[in-house]
């Protein structure tokens, strides 16, 4: 045991680790604040769609050349949200149809694109790293840190602004709007912010594991608390250390950070399912 603190301390002293793991604590939070709402909403597909139109503009930004992807990745993403949410509004095209066309169609797109234009001797890993997360999350300059922190703290900040409304536009929308609560306008911060979201998780655990960070811990809190805000703080609680405790084994493990992360959370999850099942859940 005295190895392992021994070895874990003489990582910390490096930069690198240190910003893993304010990055990967940071994108935990956000993505467990707006999961909670997500999953009530049933709309937890919503990461998945959002996921594949960033790999599709990863793609893009690989074929353009840009040295910096994040803002191209961030817009498209952002627009697509926007686009998501009105095109799941339409009687023609529900909510779950919207969001498999749009992610089936951009994650077709990207990996088109990236086997005509590109110019990667190894495509098959970059394509790989894409989806399920690299050791990126390890090269972090202390600009990108910063500007994961100040994206972090937006997110954070309008969760927080907005908590009641977004909590009366979870549990009830129709009542929300008879009170007055302009329910389209809410919606559409969720579905940008997600988006946010889906932008900054895409280095720590790829396009394809980004749902994990947003469902897993929800689920896990609602298995032992019934009240909104206290579901909230376990999952946020739940997240962060998953997060924390995922980067350091795939540190010391050598194994992948994302798929490290999301097998710490299956495992909490489970560890919740078993306490809430012997306790039965904490009473509002």
């Amino acid at each position: 045991m005295s190895e392992i603190f021994e070895k874990l301390s003489l990582y910390l002293n490096y930069p690198f680790v240190r910003y893993a793991l304010i990055v990967g604590v940071l994108i935990a939070l956000c993505s467990s604040l707006l999961g909670v709402t997500l999953v009530l909403k049933r709309f937890s597909f919503i990461g998945d769609g959002l996921s594949h139109v960033a790999f599709g503009a990863m793609a893009i930004a690989a074929v353009v050349g840009l040295t910096n992807e994040m803002p191209l990745v961030l817009v498209v993403t952002v627009v697509s949200a926007v686009l998501l949410l009105r095109t799941g509004q339409n009687a023609k095209i529900k909510g779950d149809a919207a969001v498999a066309m749009i992610s089936v169609g951009a994650l077709a797109i990207g990996y088109l694109l990236m086997n005509i234009f590109s110019k990667s001797s190894n495509l098959s890993g970059d394509v790989c790293s894409t989806l399920f997360g690299s050791t990126s999350i390890l090269t972090l300059t202390k600009t990108e840190v910063w500007i994961c922190g100040i994206l972090s703290v937006l997110v954070i900040a309008v969760f927080l602004l907005f908590y009641n409304k977004i909590f009366s536009v979870t549990f009830d929308e129709n009542f929300a709007r008879a009170t007055g609560t302009k329910a389209g306008a809410y919606n559409l911060l969720i579905a940008i912010v997600i988006a946010v979201i889906i932008v900054l998780a895409m280095n720590l655990v790829g396009s394809l594991l980004i749902s994990a960070l947003v469902i897993f811990p929800a689920l896990s809190a609602m298995r032992v608390f019934k009240n909104f805000r206290a579901v909230t703080i376990c999952s946020a609680v739940f997240s962060v250390s998953c997060a924390l405790l995922g980067i350091l084994i795939s540190i010391l493990a050598g194994t992948p950070i994302g798929s490290t992360i999301v097998a710490v959370d299956i495992a909490g999850f489970f560890i919740f399912f078993m306490a809430g099942a012997l306790k039965g859940g904490i009473k509002r």
